[in-house]
């Protein structure tokens, strides 16, 4: 994977300003750091840090390529799973490739199939193509979220990149934070409204999105999307067609040139992934390496609820000796996980999930110590139900359950200017109008339908921005095949009573892995990604949240009631009833993400605004 920038003007020449972007492309290191590049294309500066993946020498970005009179530049983030069949059909039209990479394959595919480009391609791909002599510029963004893209625009003028930070090198750019963003933050955050930030003058290219500029037009099209369909299949052949699209997309995505492995937690969708891998590893010879993740003394602090009902290690010890992996257990101290809370607010740039996000951070920087490209279990949930609130339906985002807790923490002024519980109403009813509508179908049929497309447009696109950005903070790909086109494209359409088949969560997904995977595993009920329970931690976030309620200029002061910033505190969070998120940021994890707050408003100097 890597880190993209670019900055296109209209109206002027800016090579003599090639230093901005130079600026911005260096704020991206983390994503690629085994190359560097800033080009000067006159009305336009595009700039990339590389990953090297496929391709390690002909792939160098941003990449050229002239095909008549016209030269086309790209600089991209992503990788194509579908690379050689995409190249056979453009040699069949009479292109020629200097490298192997999937970087000329893309940049080929758009100056054949421009603006129909993504259609070709299976992959995740954020990307952007200048063409100086139309003086036209294209900015596209896969099909489910996977890889990110932010742009900001003024008159003639538009910057992008692959994350916020860049754009805030820009100085047409501040960190300004209005009314409608401070209420994003803190009715649904960390999730987000897709199209938006919490800062005011950056936007989100959306999934399944592309945007055309050219000093004639602007176009901001949606190129994909779901699309009902009468589901005709037996369950029999249900189960065939979710394990034939499941092990391709599997098997497409274990192409690397550089040493690839996969997360491994003894869940159903981890677990899968890695049995599909290890089994095509043995094939040819190879022993997969998988890695999985816990806490110091977990074992002595461990507390069963309803969501996290077990610990992992039975289970990865059952996948190891089925599948022979070389496995590797990664053991975070409580001091390492407090110590990356503001390297992983500052991935994220605003405040998010954090020890949640810490962990994963710390995580992904064992794993890139042998290996550059991992494979992870993301979106099965999503697509087949696998959350309690599929089985329990709500008017409301059900990942947020604490609406009317969030709002009583604040100060009174700052309860009557957000208005958290009406801005939650109308984010929820302003989502739903997006959901497709299928005639015929019960009312419970159709929330159901909203619950997923929901699902998939919210609490999904979390999960992904979280794994994107904790990775590429420790320069590890992380692939995630549940996000297949294919397989979302088809899931999409089964119906509930199918995907529950037995009874069960995930249930098809479940049948489909009879004969793959020990019995334990198929029918072992979910668990979330665990969180530490050591009152270590705890203890060491309130000395935290102690030292910003210490500072009197801290924001927390501005937005929230003292006495109860001050029961949280002496409390370890416990005093606030609900997660905040979710299943997991309770108790010190919201200690946690206030001290993100708190940190975020002086580090990126946020300005706030009416």
């Amino acid at each position: 994977m890597c880190g993209i920038t670019g900055w296109v003007n209209w109206r002027n020449e800016i090579g003599e300003q090639m230093h901005i972007v130079q600026a911005m492309t260096e704020t991206l290191a983390h994503r690629g750091p085994d190359q560097m590049n800033v080009m000067n294309l006159r009305n336009a500066v595009l700039g990339h840090q590389r990953l090297a993946v496929i391709d390690l020498e002909g792939g160098r970005q941003p990449m050229q390529k002239t095909v008549g009179n016209r030269t086309y530049t790209l600089v991209y983030n992503g990788e194509l799973y579908n690379t050689d069949n995409v190249r056979n059909q453009l040699k069949e039209k009479g292109y020629t490739f200097s490298t192997t990479s999937d970087t000329e394959v893309l940049l080929t595919a758009y100056i054949e199939w421009r603006e129909a480009c993504p259609l070709y391609v299976n992959g995740i791909f954020a990307f952007g193509v200048w063409c100086e002599e139309e003086k036209s510029f294209f900015l596209c963004r896969d099909r489910l979220g996977v890889k990110p893209l932010f742009y900001t625009e003024r008159p003639g003028e538009i910057a992008f990149a692959s994350e916020i930070k860049a754009l805030l090198c820009h100085p047409h750019v501040k960190p300004v934070v209005d009314i409608q963003g401070l209420a994003g933050l803190l009715s649904i955050g960390p999730s987000r409204i897709l199209g938006t930030t919490v800062f005011k003058e950056i936007v989100e290219l959306k999934p399944a999105h592309y945007l055309t500029i050219t000093p004639h037009e602007k176009k901001l099209v949606r190129y994909w999307d779901v699309e009902d369909k009468a589901h005709t299949h037996s369950e029999q052949e249900t189960i065939e067609q979710v394990r034939t699209l499941l092990k391709a997309a599997i098997e497409r995505q274990l192409v690397s040139d550089v040493p690839l492995c996969t997360f491994l937690s003894g869940g159903l969708d981890s677990s899968y992934i890695t049995a599909i891998a290890a089994n095509a590893y043995q094939a040819s010879g190879s022993i997969l390496h998988t890695y999985s993740v816990d806490f110091e003394e977990s074992e002595l602090f461990f507390k069963k609820n309803d969501f996290q009902v077990s610990r992992d290690a039975y289970w990865i010890q059952l996948m190891r000796n089925q599948f022979k992996t070389e496995h590797h257990e990664v053991i975070l101290s409580q001091e390492s996980l407090v110590e990356a809370l503001l390297d992983a607010m500052k991935l994220k740039d605003y405040p998010s999930m954090a020890d949640i996000d810490s962990s994963l951070l710390l995580f992904c920087h064992e794993i890139k110590k042998e290996f550059t490209v991992a494979l992870s279990g993301e979106c099965a949930d999503e697509l087949f139900g696998g959350y309690p609130w599929f089985f329990a339906p709500t008017s409301h985002f059900p990942w947020i359950r604490s609406i009317k807790e969030r709002e009583s923490l604040l100060n009174t002024s700052w309860q009557q200017k957000l208005q958290l519980e009406s801005f939650l109403t109308e984010t929820y009813e302003a989502a739903l109008t997006e959901v497709p509508v299928v005639e015929g179908e019960s009312k419970e049929e159709q929330e159901r339908r909203q619950l997923f497309y929901l699902n998939n447009m919210f609490f999904m696109q979390t999960l992904l921005e979280r794994k994107d950005r904790m990775s590429m903070g420790a320069s590890l790909e992380v692939r995630v095949p549940f996000a297949d086109h294919h397989l979302v494209e088809y899931v999409w359409n089964i119906p509930w009573a199918l995907k529950t088949v037995g009874g069960h969560e995930k249930g098809i997904l479940r049948k489909a892995a009879e004969g793959l995977l020990p019995k334990e595993i198929i029918w072992r009920k979910k668990n979330p990604y665990p969180k530490t329970y050591h009152p270590a931690y705890t203890k060491a976030v309130q000395t935290l949240m102690a030292e910003c309620l210490a500072d009197s200029s801290s924001i927390l002061y501005e937005f929230f009631d003292k006495a109860q910033l001050q029961q949280l505190l002496t409390t370890g969070g416990a005093s606030f009833k609900k997660p905040w998120f979710g299943q997991l940021m309770a108790g010190p994890q919201l200690l946690a993400y206030f001290v993100q707050l708190h940190h975020w408003v002086k580090h990126y100097k946020v300005e706030f605004v009416s």
